[in-house]
């Protein structure tokens, strides 16, 4: 879970590729989801990026409060 990061006040325009290309130049990305509601299929605004290794999760977290498609990001460590 320490390669795991939350990203919340995501833009509705954000997507999965739009998230991995925002974070990959911390390190190796195994996955970047934005979560989508089930039914609509629309973004609920916030999204993991699971790092290959805890030392990119950590300095990627420096973006918190950055700007991402025109919304100020949260970054912090996901909870299980």
């Amino acid at each position: 879970m320490d390669n795991k990061i939350f990203v919340g006040s995501l833009a509705w325009a954000t997507d999965d590729a739009g998230l991995r290309k925002a974070f990959e130049q911390f390190g190796e990305i195994e996955s970047a989801n934005v979560i989508t509601d089930r039914q609509s299929g629309r973004s609920r605004g916030f999204g993991f990026v699971t790092f290959k290794d805890a030392k990119s999760a950590e300095e990627a977290m420096s973006l918190d409060q950055s700007e991402l498609d025109g919304r100020k990001i949260i970054v912090s460590k996901a909870r299980s």
